[in-house]
Parts: structure tokens; sequence; C-alpha cells
């Protein structure tokens, strides 16, 4: 089956390509070059902000660009597009190129891996290879990248409020068309401990995790039945996975009251009930009180499923709640699943990463001339020249920095505990280099959250996390620059 063209390697912006046949007419077009992919500021939701981010979607990126070639059905539609004289807008010795060298083959990604902990004007995409097709890939990098990682640190973040209590993803039906798919991963690698989604979860290797909506109670209900006959035929179909969802009619006084009586009649047939799950009203209320009414019949370790428009700070207001007024707080919060939805799938408050994508050199005779973007506004000035990332440690084991280096350059081990290399080889041939999996990019979320001072860490207001840059990359953003204008003067 063909691939429509706006899923393959025509999902790109236009002034890719036009650019891409400049370098080509121009006899550059096979030039080497790298470009640098960072971002310039953690995620602002508005009264509350991230003090760190979390990387994700090289996984999916790179498997988007095993698929991207331009073959005769993307060389067709190019060659049908006209300037604004009626003239071809792509010339054909351009477009054969492409049809030649547009595979993707010479290019080369590094990159700080999925789950590691990542920080602004830290290059975390690296991208090397001829001029052209470099540039040709930035419209899917950022697409890809960015939106991940917004998502992986909102999840991170849910994730650290919710404690010991567990994390589901539910954002599907508001995210945005196909990109649910992409969010769903981020949130498995930021820390959602599973998802309602269910060809993502297949994909990852983990069981689609879910409840019933409140239109099976009332249709039930509408058919002349009632709470209780809808939550009996539930529990009939899935007697090994029967989470009931009690506040349709009255949570306290209707809902818990026939989910008990459901689950007294599974227990009786050797089976254990799974949950139930509140979807409106106060939960630092209702949990508590629905707590006590399954302890008092025996169910003491039901999980309690909470859904109602759950984000990061709500879940920590309920923590902190339930950790300073309940009887035994970590039992009741270790009993908690945060179905999380909206506000995590679309990161509400802070919509966008603002990831850009630089070239910061390219090689002409034998060798690498620095590039850089000279700028009134400092925050978007791009430095110069090939860079390398380096975590930095102390004593304590903490991570008190990271350090941006010229490529060839380390950080001085005086003063630091084995600095730590972040860019690793991630993309070679049309092919990941090594395996990339979702245990592992999890498991480096936790080892680099366990290393993160709690300051930096805060869901309000964290304080800054230093990054700095070595002494040599300092010496040439301050020269190059200077440089290019006595040479214009």
């Amino acid at each position: 089956m063909t691939t429509p063209l706006q899923h393959g390697v025509l999902f790109t912006d236009l002034y890719q390509l036009t650019m891409a046949q400049v370098y080509f007419s121009h006899g550059i077009a096979d030039n080497e070059a790298r470009f640098e992919h960072y971002f310039r500021t953690y995620p602002s939701y508005g009264a509350h902000r991230a003090g760190y981010c979390v990387s994700a979607g090289l996984g999916p990126l790179a498997s988007r660009l095993e698929r991207y070639r331009y073959g005769d059905q993307e060389l067709a539609a190019l060659a049908h597009m006209r300037s604004v004289s009626g003239a071809p807008l792509f010339g054909k010795d351009f477009l054969d190129w492409l049809g030649a060298n547009g595979d993707f083959r010479r290019l080369t990604l590094r990159a700080v891996p999925d789950g590691r902990l990542v920080h602004p004007h830290t290059p975390i995409t690296v991208v090397e290879g001829p001029l052209a097709l470099a540039q040709l890939v930035e419209t899917p990098l950022l697409n890809h990248r960015n939106f991940a990682t917004l998502v992986a640190t909102k999840a991170s973040r849910v994730k650290q409020a919710a404690r010991s209590g567990t994390v589901l993803e539910f954002g599907m039906r508001r995210a945005a068309g196909l990109g649910a798919n992409l969010a769903t991963e981020s949130a498995l690698v930021g820390g959602a401990d599973f998802s309602s989604n269910v060809g993502a979860s297949h994909k990852v290797g983990l069981p689609a995790k879910g409840t019933h909506a409140h239109s099976l109670v009332q249709a039930f209900i509408a058919l002349g039945g009632a709470e209780l006959d809808a939550f009996r035929a539930y529990a009939r179909i899935y007697p090994d996975d029967c989470v009931l969802l009690v506040d349709t009619i009255d949570t306290l006084e209707s809902g818990v009251p026939n989910a008990i009586r459901v689950f007294e009649e599974l227990r009786a047939g050797g089976r254990r009930p799974a949950g139930i799950r509140l979807d409106s009203g106060d939960p630092a209320s209702l949990a508590p009180a629905a707590a006590r009414m399954l302890d008092k019949a025996g169910f003491g370790d039901v999980p309690i499923v909470l859904s109602d428009r759950l984000d990061e700070i709500s879940i920590s207001r309920l923590t902190e709640k339930l950790a300073r007024d309940a009887d035994d707080p970590d039992r009741i919060i270790g009993r908690l699943v945060f179905g999380v939805g909206s506000r995590l799938a679309t990161s509400e408050g802070a919509p966008y990463l603002d990831g850009v994508f630089k070239l910061t050199a390219v090689r002409q005779d034998h060798r690498w001339r620095h590039a850089f973007k000279r700028t009134d506004d400092p925050a978007k000035a791009a430095p110069p020249g090939r860079k390398s990332l380096w975590r930095l440690y102390g004593d304590s084991g903490y991570a008190h920095g990271d350090m941006v280096t010229l490529a060839e350059e380390t950080p001085d081990r005086k003063e630091e505990d084995a600095p730590e290399p972040l860019l690793e080889d991630a993309w070679r041939h049309r092919k990941l280099s090594g395996e990339e999996n979702l245990q592992a990019a999890r498991a480096r979320r936790r080892a680099d959250m366990a290393r993160l001072r709690a300051e930096c860490s805060d869901l309000v207001d964290p304080e800054p996390y230093p990054v700095v840059r070595s002494p040599g990359l300092q010496e040439l953003s301050d020269r190059v620059p200077a440089a290019v204008m006595i040479g214009e003067g």
C-alpha cells in the first residue's frame, strides 16, 4: 500500500527543500555539515514551571527516518510545484540528485538517549552528514523530539507528585490526532506506568489499562436496569480485571456499596477485584472515605483509581494532604492510581517546547568552518563549533551541573568526579545504533532523578540547574562573531 505523501518524506516544511536546492545549485549540497538541536527554556505552566526536561522521541524519530526516501511519487509531487511565475519550483537536476541521495543513509545522529534528564542550551541531538540532507531532517526531528520531550517531562512531574502511587496515561481522546501515539510512548518514558492506548501499549510490550465509562451504567439504567446490573454485567465478562466506575449516581451512597457487593460475589467465586474509579468530586475526601468502606468489607488491598482533571499540582496537593492527615498515609497513597489524561497528553499550560535546530559547522577544504547565529536577542544566539555535552558530579553523587565543551575538549577533572559524556551514537546507516527499549529509558530517568538535587526538581519554583560553557567554547563564541564583524567592516 502506498504511504500518503503527508505521512512520508514530504512531512516537512517547504523551506527545507528550497534551501536544499540552493545548496545543490551552489555546489555545496555534499559538504559535510553539523547541526545541533537544543531547547532554550524549560516548560512554564503558568503558576508553576519545570526545572528539568526528560529526553524522548529518539526511537520514533529513527523509525520514521528509516522509512524516508524520495521515491517516484514524492519526486513527481515536487516536480508539479510551480513558482509564482509558473516556472517549475524545483529543477530536474536537483530532483535527480534528491532521488539518488535522499534516503538519508549518509547521515549520522548522536543524541542524549531517551529517559535522560536534559537542560536548556545543551546539544541533545546532533546531526552530521551532507549539508542538504542534514537540512532536510530538521522538521521531522524537531516535530518528534520537541513534542516527545515535552510530554515525557510532564509525565515525570506527574510521577514525582504521585509518590508511590501508580500513574496511567489516559489522554488519547484529547490528544492531537495520531500524535496521541507519540504522546503515549513519551509519557511511558517519562514516568507513566501504563496507558489506555491499546496499539501504543502493545508496541512497547505493556498491557493496556482501562476501566469503563459512565455510558455503561447509563445504558443499563435507561433500559430499565440499575447500576448494580451494570456492575454485575461487567464483572461477569471481566472477573479478573474488574475496575468499577462508582460515581455515575452517588459515589458513597450507591457506587461504592454496589461495587463492594459485586466484589463480594467475585471473592466468593475465587476472584480478586481490580479496583474502583472516582471520576468526579473531591478526591481528598472521597478517596479516604471509599478506602474505609473497602477496608471494612475486607478489600484493603483494592486499588482506587482517580481520574478527574488531574495534573502534577492537583496530585501533589492530594498526596501532601494524605501524608499529613491520613492515619496510614503510605498505605493509602500506595493504593492510589492516577489516571491523567488531557493535561498530560497536551502538556496543558506549556503546549510546545522551544527546541531549535542550528547549523554549527560546515567542512570545506578538509577542515571545519564554524557557523554561528548573531542576533539582537541574546537568548536566540547560537554558539559556533562542534560541541560535546558532559554531566558533572560531586563527591555526594548528585549532579551539580552540565558543561558544554568543544568536541575535542574534556572537562577538567580536578574539581569534578568523573565527568560523564551524555551524547551517544544514536543512528547510523539508516538504523538505530544499539538496542533502544522502554525499560532502558525508564531506568535512565529513575537514575537521573535520584541524582538531581531536590531544589532543582521542585514542582512549583525550582532552583536553576547550572549549565556552563568550557573556556574553549566561550573563547570561540566570543572570537568568531567578532572576527566576522571585523571582516564585514
